[in-house]
C-alpha cells in the first residue's frame, strides 16, 4: 500500500482497508526509531504511574521526547526547555504534573491537555502525544498531519472548525475537537466491525500516515 485515500477510507466499511491503513503507519517510522516506536506503542501506564520523580524525568527525556521529536534539532530544543524547568523548579514539581495527568485524563480532555502542557517543551501536539501513549483508548495525537488529513474528508461536521485551525499551532480547544473526532471514529469502527480493537490512537496513526 503506497498511499491512503482518506476520503474513501473514512466512509469505508471494509475492515481490511482500515487494517492496511493502520499497518501503513509503520512504513513512516525511521529504522533508527523502530525499537523505540514499538516500546512506546506497548507502553504500560501503570509503570509510568509508579515512577518516582527521577524516573519520570528520565522517561520524558530519554523516551517520550525522543519518540515525539524525531528531528535532532527539535529534540535538542525541546529537551533544553525540559531540563531548564527541572533546574529552575526541581524534579518534584515535574513529578507533580504526572499526578495531574493521571487525575484528569480519564474524564476531562481539556484539563488533561493542560496538565501535560505544564511540562516545558510540550504544546498541544506534544501533550496529546503523551496522553495518546498513556491512554490510547481515550486519546489520539493531534498535529499538523492529522488536521491536513481530516481536511481531505469533505463531509465532516467539524470541517469549518478544521479550516480555521493553524495546523502547526493548535490551541487546546482545537486539540479537544480533534481528539473527539478520533474518539467518535474509533467508536464507530468498533460498532461497525463488532470489535474493541479500534482506538483514537490507532485512528491518529492512520491519519498521520496520510501523505500528500
Amino acid at each position: 500500500m503506497t498511499e491512503i485515500n482518506i476520503q474513501a477510507l473514512w466512509s469505508s466499511s471494509d475492515r481490511g482497508a482500515w487494517v492496511a491503513a493502520f499497518e501503513h503507519y509503520w512504513s513512516f517510522v525511521k529504522p533508527t526509531h523502530q525499537e523505540l516506536e514499538r516500546q512506546m506503542d506497548s507502553l504500560d501506564p501503570e509503570r509510568i504511574r509508579a515512577m518516582n520523580a527521577d524516573e519520570w524525568f528520565e522517561f520524558l527525556h530519554k523516551e517520550y521526547f525522543r519518540w515525539k521529536y524525531t528531528a535532532a534539532n527539535r529534540y535538542a530544543s525541546t529537551t533544553k526547555h525540559l531540563k531548564l524547568q527541572v533546574d529552575e523548579c526541581g524534579v518534584q514539581q515535574l513529578h507533580s504534573f504526572k499526578d495531574d495527568i493521571f487525575q484528569f485524563a480519564p474524564t476531562d480532555v481539556t484539563a488533561a491537555l493542560k496538565a501535560a502542557m505544564q511540562i516545558r517543551g510540550l504544546g498541544t501536539a506534544g501533550a496529546s502525544g503523551l496522553l495518546s501513549l498513556l491512554f490510547p483508548a481515550l486519546y489520539g495525537t493531534v498535529d499538523q498531519f492529522v488536521v491536513k488529513a481530516l481536511l481531505q474528508v469533505p463531509d465532516l461536521p467539524e470541517r469549518h472548525q478544521l479550516e480555521r485551525m493553524n495546523p502547526e499551532g493548535l490551541t487546546v480547544s482545537q486539540g479537544v475537537i480533534l481528539i473527539e473526532i478520533m474518539q467518535l471514529k474509533a467508536q464507530q469502527l468498533n460498532v461497525q466491525f463488532d470489535s474493541q480493537e479500534w482506538t483514537p490512537r490507532k485512528v491518529d496513526m492512520i491519519l498521520w500516515a496520510v501523505r500528500e
